[in-house]
């Protein structure tokens, strides 16, 4: 199996705050040079070029695990450049609560680069879903950002709790600017209204998907 980084939105942001520039930063810190950083995560040091320049700018998970473990640092810190940054996913159930509701719950920081074009001054918990646990848009091994929100204000994918227990539907706004849930799987189908019981608990605003080799 291998981990793909998947954006949901792309975004330019400057040199400083970019991936590249802190796996550069870093690698300085750790007094490697790029060939000797590429033998330590098993990639070719133009692989680390790129990255550094910002010409590869998807890096799978197990690559970016491997970098902070090469860099000596941890992935928050790769990400995100936090140095107290606790990455240990959330489960998430089927049944309430929503996972970031529990006091142990640790908070992350999503950059510009994976929240590109989105406004987003919330918390964001890192969550993936509970073994034996199965929701549309995330599967079994993915990692997603979630914010917890109540309201649907831009068009996403959305974790919302039904009389069924919590499910991630695919929001819009209708014309008169109420949340209306479109099937993927039907093209043809009319987005449908949140029934009255339902209600929108948070939403996903970044993922890194696990498919298959």
């Amino acid at each position: 199996m291998t981990i793909t980084f998947l954006w949901f939105l792309s975004l330019q942001v400057d040199e400083m705050d970019s991936l590249g520039n802190r796996i550069k930063q870093l690698r300085l810190q750790a007094n490697l040079n790029k060939a000797a950083l590429a033998r330590k995560v098993g990639v070719s040091d133009v692989t680390i070029s790129y990255w550094e320049s910002g010409a590869i700018k998807q890096i799978g998970h197990e690559r970016l695990v491997a970098l902070a473990d090469a860099l000596g640092c941890t992935l928050g810190q790769l990400l995100e450049g936090e140095t107290q940054l606790v990455t240990t996913p959330l489960y998430l159930r089927g049944q309430p609560p929503a996972p970031w509701q529990a006091a142990s719950s640790n908070r992350i920081a999503l950059s510009r680069e994976i929240l590109n074009g989105v406004s987003w001054d919330g918390e964001c918990y890192l969550v993936t879903p509970a073994p034996g646990e199965r929701f549309d848009y995330l599967e079994n091994g993915d990692l997603a950002a979630f914010g917890p929100t109540e309201n649907c204000d831009r068009p996403g994918h959305y974790l919302i709790e039904g009389a069924g227990g919590f499910y991630i539907g695919q929001l819009e706004l209708s014309e008169n600017g109420q949340p209306v849930c479109r099937s993927e799987n039907d093209a043809g189908a009319l987005p449908t209204p949140l029934e009255a019981s339902e209600k929108i608990v948070g939403r996903l605003l970044a993922r890194w998907r696990m498919e298959g080799a």
